[in-house]
């Protein structure tokens, strides 16, 4: 039992030393935040709240080896155990106070939580990496390391109570034969349940490392809650913040090396523009009259072209959003930008491209530097934005990407009844939609413009839904979703803010497209883009390509917003940009053009698809994906 306790009390103990960090650091680097705290003490708790998450995972990490060694201390001598765990605490110790005092003196200077960083400096040039630092603070970061590394060490090394110990040859009560049980026989037993209970208690260790059983597993995301970066940044537990760095760390600078950097910059010049020079107009002019529209982007889980019957084979499946199109702006020539949804949502949210082999939101220090639609719309129109998923929204890393993009409000599962979260992915679509156009209902006197984002999730795998109209379970998944975005518009149009709103249609990625279609085939990328509402200026079919991350610049053009930080993302509306829609797929990128559309496979270093003119646009694809990684690197 005495070992029990002892295990318990050690995880608690490294919760409470990353607990204790928070106010510390939040004291010692306020004059370093970029945004002003009125009142630290106000701010603390949701600090550590919002952290606790990240807390017990670390602890859990740092429990599993002292959970075995306890084990050990049952069957074996206690001498024999002791020192190993007192120098696995010494170690444990030293990361923990190092972390925290990196975290601590970087800050200042990074304003953003410890990762790898310091250690790839330091590894590659010592000298180089502590030049600016005098011997004195060097001796003085040694001297407090050491005092607070065995300060820590102190609180969490091994005791040496004494316990009493059994001989296999001592008698029980009535000696050897006299009928009574012996008391070695208990002791064993006793030792048994001992160590089953400790191997449980070390194995639902995994609860708090993995963060639960949901979808989602833990990341330092999960601890960003606020608009307000310097309370997030110190939400993070450093420990765990570095581990992830290094666990996750890419040298993009070195991937995709196709060509000398001033032949990549070169071509690069020549398929980019910010430019907003004669560009079509998409919105009425009544709509500006009025002031800023509305916008509700609704982006559609794994939608595809093919499933709306008046662009595919399918003729029974996106009939809502089919008819929504006939009656709002179609772009009939758009490319979904990548194949997963966290790519998906960065391209059309950030204007940013896709990767081939990685995903920016699983680093959030670098989507914390991307470009932001909502960012923009707040800072130059005075927006007010909300984003409801009916999912997790810590799943990916969601939440630190959608925090450091400017959403004010959050609306997931954990907002909902737990009845309401009737599949794998939580909340049902309908559900979801439902819980906007209250909030949409209740905010019609708002005399703030709003923007909106709605992530639907049903139409993903297991396709499992709360309507049954095809047999296909796949395709009525979609069906599903389907009604679901036609009631949005039909409840939409009965309030006074419709002819002053805006609502762009596009799925997430591909995923609807027909089954056994080949990977290395420009029409499985085609996906529907729609801007309905009653802003837009009048139905038409627009044949101009493009993909997802054009959607910012394109909307900021319209609005005469300022986009010139969206390097990628492309006006499509203006003559001065060039058309082409880039995406990228698993290590394989794709570029379609008037001239050529071509897919190239980067492992096989081959062309896989190409049609019209002839390899026109592989030297374009590969300038654009080689600075797609220069800029990743850079962030």
């Amino acid at each position: 039992m005495k070992q029990i306790i002892w295990f318990v009390k050690t995880y608690a103990t490294f919760v409470v030393l990353f607990v204790l960090q928070k106010p510390l650091f939040l004291f010692l680097e306020k004059g370093s935040a970029t945004q002003p705290v009125d009142n630290i003490f106000t701010e603390l708790p949701a600090v550590i709240w919002h952290g606790l998450p990240l807390d017990l995972s670390m602890a859990g990490y740092l429990s599993v080896i002292p959970g075995f060694l306890s084990i050990a201390v049952v069957w074996l001598k206690r001498d024999l155990v002791k020192p190993i765990m007192n120098i696995y605490f010494i170690i444990a110790s030293l990361f923990i106070t190092c972390s925290f005092l990196l975290n601590a003196s970087l800050y200042p200077y990074w304003k953003y939580p410890l990762d790898s960083t310091p250690l790839f400096y330091f590894f590659t040039s010592p000298a180089d990496a502590i030049a600016s630092v005098s011997i004195w603070q060097v001796i003085l970061s040694i001297v407090i390391l050491i005092v607070l590394t065995i300060g820590v060490w102190f609180t969490l090394r091994m005791r040496g109570e004494k316990r009493q110990q059994y001989s296999r040859y001592s008698y029980g009560y009535g000696g050897f034969g006299s009928g009574k049980r012996n008391r070695f026989d208990d002791f064993d037993r006793h030792r048994g349940r001992t160590s089953i209970i400790l191997l449980l208690l070390t194995g639902l260790l995994f609860l708090p490392i993995r963060g639960g059983i949901t979808v989602s597993t833990m990341n330092t995301g999960q601890a960003y809650f606020s608009q307000n970066a310097y309370l997030n940044h110190s939400a993070v537990n450093p420990l765990f913040s570095l581990f992830e760095s290094i666990t996750h760390q890419e040298d993009f600078a070195s991937q995709y090396r196709f060509m000398k950097d001033k032949e990549a910059d070169k071509i690069f010049a020549t398929m980019t523009s910010t430019s907003d020079e004669n560009t079509y107009p998409l919105l009425n002019e009544a709509t500006f009259k009025k002031g800023t529209p509305d916008i509700l982007i609704v982006i559609m889980e794994s939608f595809a072209s093919d499933i709306m019957p008046s662009m595919g084979s399918y003729k029974d499946v996106a009939v809502c959003l089919d008819s929504i199109a006939q009656q709002s702006i179609l772009f009939t020539r758009f490319y979904a930008n990548s194949f997963r949804t966290d790519r998906g949502m960065v391209s059309i949210l950030s204007g940013y491209p896709a990767q081939p082999t990685t995903s920016i939101m699983r680093y959030p220090r670098k989507t914390s530097q991307l470009p932001s639609i909502a960012r923009n719309l707040a800072k130059y129109k005075n927006y007010k934005t909300t984003y409801y998923y009916g999912g997790d929204a810590d799943f990916c890393n969601m939440r630190s990407y959608l925090v450091s993009q400017g959403y004010q409000h959050i609306i997931s599962d954990a907002n909902f009844p737990i009845e309401d979260k009737l599949s794998k992915w939580g909340v049902p679509d309908h559900i979801l939609a439902a819980k906007m156009m209250e909030d949409i209902k209740a905010q019609q006197n708002e005399k703030r413009p709003m923007l909106r984002i709605l992530q639907t999730s049903s139409s993903h795998e297991p396709f499992e839904v709360p309507y049954h109209r095809l047999k296909d379970k796949r395709l009525n998944a979609f069906a599903y979703t389907d009604s679901v975005m036609g009631a949005i518009v039909r409840e939409y149009r009965k309030l006074p803010r419709w002819k002053n709103t805006l609502i762009v249609f596009v799925p997430d990625h591909v995923g609807g497209y027909k089954e056994n279609l080949n990977d290395h085939d420009r029409s499985r990328y085609q996906i529907p883009l729609i801007l309905a509402g009653g802003a837009i200026s009048r139905p038409m079919k627009v044949g101009i390509i493009g993909s997802q991350h054009d959607i910012a610049a394109t909307l900021l053009g319209q609005l005469g917003v300022e986009h010139r930080e969206f390097t990628f993302s492309k006006n499509m509306m203006s003559d001065a940009t060039p058309k082409f829609a880039f995406f990228a797929v698993n290590d394989a990128f794709g570029i379609v053009s008037e001239e050529n559309s071509l897919i190239y496979d980067n492992r096989a270093k081959r062309i896989v698809y190409d049609k019209d003119e002839k390899g026109f646009n592989l030297k374009r694809g590969q300038a654009y994906l080689q600075k797609i990684y220069d800029d990743l690197a850079k962030k």
